[in-house]
Parts: structure tokens; C-alpha cells; sequence
């Protein structure tokens, strides 16, 4: 048990960047981590180590993380300017065609296997606009559904489908130039 306490609390920190990713509020976040963390501890046996203890813990925050922002959905949602900026005028002509055409990405497979790209994504992640982070996140990473999305942020679909186009914008620019040019993430 003790053993098993270790291991989890090792991972403890990895657990708070995701959930502070996905919250954008640090006790929120400390919150859902906790919770994580003791419903690991006080059911280790549900741990079958079919998985890696990781990925076992990011499940259960990820449901954590989805109770908290229900928990908090009364809560008025505010878009930034950065979040109404027009990234398709940055990155596209007038005529729809690229201003600069993406580079090859190489073997995608490869590269998802190799850590520093996750790396570079989380930075890459960190540097989206709060609501579009929030909304990827919960997308892509916690497999909400449109409805479930836009009752929990009081936004429209089309307002969504608009934050996840600028934001998988922004990834993509982000992962151009901070991971497939070659050139480090500030």
C-alpha cells in the first residue's frame, strides 16, 4: 500500500498541469486532483494493472474534471479579445489558399510516440485563449459531446465549432513552429 501511495503521489504533478489545463483555476484543479487521488487510494484494487497507472489516474480525473465543471456551470463564461481574433486572416490569402504552406509533419505514428512532442503540444496548449483551451480540452480530451459543451459554457454550437476551428488553428501553428520546424517552444 505504501508502495502504491508512492506511485500515485509521484504522479501528482502531471495530474495538476491536466487539470489545470482543462480548469483554468488552480483550485479547481487542486480539487479535482485530490479527489482523484483518493479515490485511487481508497480503492486500490480497482487498479487491474491492465494499464499503466497514469493513464488509469488520468481516467478518473478526467471524470473528476467533468463533476467540477458541472459543479460550476452557473458560472458566466467570458471571451477574451484573444479568443475573437480572426486566425483564418493570420494564416490564410484572401482566395482560401495558404499565406505559407504547411510543412510535411513526417510519420505522425512516430511522432506521437515521442515524449517531447507532448511536451511541445502541453506548452502549445497552455498558450491557447482560455475558452478555446476549455473547450478543446473538453472536446478532444474528455470526449463531451456539442450539447453536453455548449449547456455547460452557455454558448451556441456554432460559437463552439468557431473555438475549436481557432483553436485547432492555433495548435497547428503552434506544432509547426514549435515542433515540425525543428525550433524549441519559448
Amino acid at each position: 500500500m505504501t508502495e502504491f501511495f508512492a506511485q500515485v503521489e509521484s504522479l501528482r504533478p502531471q495530474l495538476l498541469r491536466y487539470a489545470r489545463s482543462q480548469l483554468r483555476n488552480d483550485a479547481l484543479a487542486e480539487d479535482a486532483v485530490s479527489e482523484t487521488v483518493l479515490a485511487a487510494l481508497e480503492k486500490p484494487q480497482a487498479f487491474a494493472g491492465q494499464s499503466q497507472l497514469k493513464t488509469w489516474l488520468v481516467g478518473i480525473l478526467k471524470h473528476k474534471v467533468i463533476d467540477q465543471l458541472r459543479r460550476h456551470s452557473r458560472e458566466c463564461t467570458i471571451l477574451s479579445d484573444d479568443d475573437e481574433t480572426d486566425v483564418d486572416e493570420l494564416l490564410f490569402r484572401a482566395d482560401g489558399h495558404w499565406r505559407e504552406a504547411p510543412q510535411e509533419w513526417g510519420d505522425p505514428e512516430r511522432t506521437l510516440g515521442q515524449r517531447q512532442f507532448f511536451e511541445v503540444l502541453e506548452l502549445c496548449m497552455e498558450r491557447l485563449p482560455a475558452t478555446q483551451g476549455r473547450v478543446f480540452m473538453m472536446r478532444e480530451w474528455l470526449e463531451l459531446s456539442t450539447d453536453e459543451i455548449c449547456k455547460e459554457l452557455s454558448i451556441t454550437p456554432t460559437n463552439l465549432w468557431v473555438l475549436l476551428h481557432r483553436a485547432r488553428l492555433r495548435l497547428r501553428d503552434c506544432l509547426q513552429q514549435g515542433w515540425f520546424s525543428g525550433r524549441a517552444v519559448a
